[in-house]
């Protein structure tokens, strides 16, 4: 029962109508979907990226073990179809948990108990339907910045991102509907932290070297993967991102390039396999004089680090597994900030332009 349409309600109207004659022929109801746990993630080599196996896992309602989860798919699915989709209007993922979020009539148990359960039978829909959470309209908080020399159009609303003032343009959830109007760049900084996004835009470093600049704070939003996804495969341009030397950077890194095993079944709409890492790197740390500002590595740093190096598409790479190893040497990792001790205008005066220039950047 894995469907894939263009139409979102009558995706959700087909499953509801299966479950129906299910129960009309006497039979136990019951979702076949493909399995998200980490048995059934595999790492593409040729397309290089995460995707879903082939294995695939029923719920059924007569299952005391999986009762409730089908419940809540079938409370989710009807919250989406009829309340969502069936206005026009979008509304996010908290709010769906409180529309699942009642008594189960004659008893005393809720459908749901916490966000995390209404959350997971969103993305359960979204493999049984092919569909993203957006295509839902389920949309996540907003939590990014874009500046650069491009026009888009927003619900009927012309933007230019490069006449938004300090704060950029506030990337949403949902950028599927956005329109480009004109895009003028050479390239995509992508940075996990906001604060170097502001000293760049502060700087005007997109309108000095023509560039797009893209934050989030910490891990990327799926709104700003799809935004970079879209930008680079439409425009071609190239991506690159800017992170803290440490096993998080490079993490960071790895999910906007190959996918997270989270989102594995999104990986077509997300991954970027062409992006590439332009620092911090370990070889900075030399170059740039950063050891006085070196922060100690702790045993989840240690442990982060042999896992991170054991992941498929970073154990035979040889640039990366030297980082890896020059990490343990350091015993430590260092942030992008420490740049400043340079001036404080470094990191976009002279660090990313040369590094550019030098196309010093690991693949």
């Amino acid at each position: 029962m894995v469907f894939k349409k263009e139409d979102p309600k009558k995706a959700l109207k087909e499953l509801g109508d299966k479950l129906i004659y299910q129960i009309n022929k006497g039979k136990n109801p019951e979702i076949t979907f493909p399995l998200r746990n980490l048995s059934n993630i595999v790492y593409d080599s040729k397309s290089k990226t995460l995707k879903l196996g082939d294995k695939m896992g029923t719920r059924s309602f007569f299952n005391v073990a999986h009762a409730k989860k089908f419940l809540q798919t079938v409370e989710v699915a009807a919250v989406i179809k009829d309340k969502l989709l069936g206005s026009g209007k979008h509304s996010s993922l908290r709010d769906v948990f409180y529309m699942t979020k009642r008594t189960i009539p004659g008893t005393n148990v809720n459908l749901v108990d916490e966000q995390t359960e209404s959350d997971k039978a969103i993305e359960d829909l979204e493999v049984i339907t092919g569909l993203s959470r957006e295509e839902l309209h389920v949309n996540a908080n907003k939590n990014g910045s874009v500046a650069g020399k491009v026009i888009i159009e927003d619900k009927g609303d012309i933007i230019d991102w490069s006449r938004l003032g300090s704060g950029g343009w506030a990337i949403p959830s949902n950028v599927e509907n956005i329109k480009f109007k004109k895009v003028e760049a050479k390239y995509i900084i992508y940075m996990e932290k906001a604060a170097v996004w502001e000293r760049l835009n502060e700087d005007k470093y997109w309108a000095k070297n023509n560039a797009i600049i893209i934050s989030s704070q910490g891990q990327t939003t799926r709104g700003i993967r799809r935004l970079l996804q879209r930008l680079y495969e439409e425009y071609e341009l190239p991506i690159y991102v800017l992170c803290d030397g440490d096993i998080y950077g490079a993490y960071i890194y790895s999910v906007i390039k190959y996918g997270s095993i989270a989102l594995a079944h999104a990986s077509e709409r997300l991954t970027i396999p062409g992006v590439k890492y332009i620092g911090i790197t370990m070889d900075d740390v030399e170059k740039y004089d950063l050891k006085k500002h070196f922060i100690k590595l702790d045993e989840k740093d240690y442990a982060r680090i042999k896992q991170v190096s054991e992941y498929d598409w970073f154990k035979d790479n040889k640039a990366w597994q030297r980082q890896f190893k020059m990490m343990k040497e350091f015993k430590a990792k260092v942030e992008i900030q420490a740049l400043s001790a340079r001036d404080i205008s470094f990191v976009s005066e002279k660090y990313l332009p040369d590094k550019i220039k030098n196309k010093e950047f690991l693949d």
